[in-house]
Order: structure tokens, then sequence, then C-alpha cells
């Protein structure tokens, strides 16, 4: 093993001779059997455990599995599956990082990967909490899907350091020609509507950089992406956990991501889009070079969240919730009567999930009331800020 591969070994992705290794062990997992028969029917019940015990590459696993899955997610909870800004790839000479508003843990770099793969064009790694490897099986599968690992939970200077790390590989890759990366623009998905980059994450990424400022963002080819879902993937599981945050902090329980990932896959999502916004430009870079320190990083993130925003499709369930939040039919042409009555149902049916499970053993349920204006606000956010933009 060269010096190279050792010094993000903790972070890297598997090589192409671990992921087969991995998937050897997964593919003996006794729920391989029913994920297959659930994802691949029409196949022999053992399709999935020979598919994985025969893989020999990542390219291999990704083409051969992967995309198939997704293809399933796509065809069985999803009306439609759309993307649009692909020429602001093909733009790109050599690699790019992918800078994406983040709704769903797993879907959101999926979707991207197979809309890559759709176009012939390389996927990319993806940058992945650590918070998901708490599970020895989800971490051989998402390890063998080009995952960096993202070190969380540490100390303050654990993760100054960890920071470097990624940051190094981060821009090795791209400004080396090795591979694209998709990178959330914030830690944790977004709950309440409101996609913002990080500028934390702004700063992590310029600490690798060897040159100025202006440099440093430009070698990055920072693409911004923004995905969308007719049907926020755990909407209710969002608007709970924000519920209780006003009162304490939360605490996830035991397997609680894991528990996510299965429900943002077999939930209905209706419409699906994919927006890929025009790079990062030198000017916009090299203006915000101007600025102060942390305005500098400000000024990219407003050039981050003002693509995402602009990039983010509105759908009937957007109108929607902000007419029933303002009690009006303001929105009222982008839908009909009965997608109305329909929505109304969806959001109850939602309420009547959560609605009567206490915080905690012994206390008071959560207010129905209070749940159902956070669980509208995700579906109609969206609408105010694009409004708010203009």
């Amino acid at each position: 093993m060269s010096e190279q591969t050792n010094e993000f070994e903790s972070i890297s992705p598997y090589t192409d001779d671990e992921a087969v290794k991995a998937l050897g062990v997964l593919a003996e997992h006794p729920a391989v059997l029913a994920v297959s028969k659930y994802i691949f029917p029409q196949e022999p019940e053992t399709f999935l455990r020979d598919a994985l015990k025969q893989i020999h590459s990542v390219d291999e696993f990704q083409r051969a599995v992967m995309t198939k899955a997704v293809e399933w997610v796509v065809s069985n909870t999803a009306a439609s599956f759309t993307f649009d800004g692909i020429e602001n790839l093909r733009a790109i000479d050599g690699c790019f990082l992918a800078l994406s508003n983040h709704r769903d843990i797993i879907l959101d770099p999926a979707l991207t990967q197979y809309m890559l793969f759709k176009n012939n064009m390389p996927m990319t790694q993806i940058a992945v909490g650590d918070n998901l490897l708490s599970n020895k099986y989800v971490e051989l599968l998402i390890r063998s899907n080009r995952m960096i690992k993202v070190i969380r939970g540490i100390s303050a200077r654990s993760l100054y350091l960890s920071s470097q790390l990624l940051s190094k590989y981060i821009r090795k890759n791209i400004t080396e020609g090795v591979c694209s990366i998709w990178l959330a623009q914030r830690e944790g998905r977004t709950k309440d509507g409101y996609d913002i980059t990080e500028q934390g994450l702004l700063k992590m990424l310029d600490m690798s950089g060897p040159g100025e400022f202006t440099e440093n963002f430009e070698q990055l080819n920072i693409v911004p992406l923004s995905i969308s879902y007719e049907y926020e993937p755990c909407d209710i599981l969002k608007a709970r956990e924000l519920l209780i945050s006003r009162s304490r902090k939360y605490v996830k329980c035991e397997n609680e991501d894991l528990f996510s990932i299965v429900t943002g896959i077999k939930q209905y999502k209706g419409g699906i889009h994919l927006n890929i916004g025009a790079p990062l430009i030198h000017e916009e870079i090299h203006e915000a070079s101007f600025c102060n320190k942390n305005d500098r990083y400000q000024f990219i993130r407003h050039c981050v969240d003002k693509r995402v925003r602009e990039g983010y499709k509105l759908w009937k369930t957007n109108y929607m919730a902000y007419d029933l939040e303002n009690g009006g039919n303001e929105k009222a042409g982008f839908y009909e009567p009965e997608d109305l009555e329909k929505f109304k149902a969806y959001i109850e049916g939602q309420l009547d999930k959560v609605a009567s499970i206490p915080y905690d053993q012994g206390e008071e349920p959560l207010d129905r009331d209070e749940l159902r204006k956070i669980l509208l606000a995700i579906y109609s956010t969206p609408v105010k800020t694009k409004e708010a933009a203009l």
C-alpha cells in the first residue's frame, strides 16, 4: 500500500479488492434474500446474493446492482424522476465538486449517481457522515459504493485535523482528475425546508488550498445541485424531531438513521427533480476574495444558495401547503380542488402515525396542531424562499 493511500486510509472508499471482500460478507446476511425478492421480484430469490458474490469491482457493483436498485426505487416509489442542467457538467474541463442540498440521507446522492450513469458520465465519490456506519452491514454496503467517511462527534482538536484531511482528500481527487465528489451543503438533512450552505463547510474546503482564496475555490469546480421531492422523504419524522427539539435536546434512538434510510427509500415520493446549477465562476469567487475573512465564505454561500433556490422545483404540494398555512387560496392556480383534498388527507394520515407517540414514557403526547404547522412549513418554505428572492 502506497504512502498516499495510507494518508487517506481512514476516510477513503473501499478499493476494488476491499469492496469484493465486503460484498461477499454482505451477501450472507439473511436480509439479502428478502431484499432481493422485494427489489427483483421477477428473479430467483437468490438473485441479489449471487450477484454480490460475483462482483469484481466497485464500478461493476454500481452498474450491476446499485443502478438497478435505484431504478426500482424510481419505478415503484416515484411518479417521475427528471433532471436538467446536464450541459453545465459537460462544459467542465475535469472533475468537479457537486455541492447539493440535502433532503434524504441516501436518495440524494444515489439519484445523482443514477443521473450521471444514464448520461454516460463518470459517477462521483460521496461524502457521508460516519454516524451511518454504526451498523456493520450498512458500512459494508456504502463504503463499497464510493463513500468518503466524514468523521463526526469528536473533540474540537480532532475535528480540526479530520477536516484538514477531508479537505485535502477532496482537493487532491478533483485537481488531479481522479474523480468528482458529491458533498451535501450542510451536515444533516434539511428538516425545515430551508436549504442553506454551512459556512464551516466552505472553510473546510479552503483549508487545503495552496494559493489565494480565488485560486483555492476555482480549483474545485463547484457545481450546486438542487433536488426536490413532491412528497418529502421522512417528512413526518423530520417534523416530529423539530417539535421535540423545541423543549429538549433531541437524542436519536438506536438505529434511527437506518430507519430513516429505509423509510425514505420505501415512502412514496411523487415527482422527483434534480437541477444541476451553473458552476461558480471566476468573477463571483474573485469578488468574494475582496471581503473580510468570514464574509468571503458568506459571499460564496450566497452564490451556492441562490443557485439551489433557483433550481428547486416547486410541486403542487408546496403550493397547497402554502395556502393551507396561510388560510387562503393565493396559489390555487397551481392545483385542483381535488388535489387539495387529497393533500389534506395525506397530512392528517402522516400526523396519525406519530401524533400519539409521547416524548418519553409517561410524558404528554406531541401536540397535533403544532406538528401540523411544522409539517406544512416543510412544504411551504420553498415557495416563500423563492418568492423572497425575486
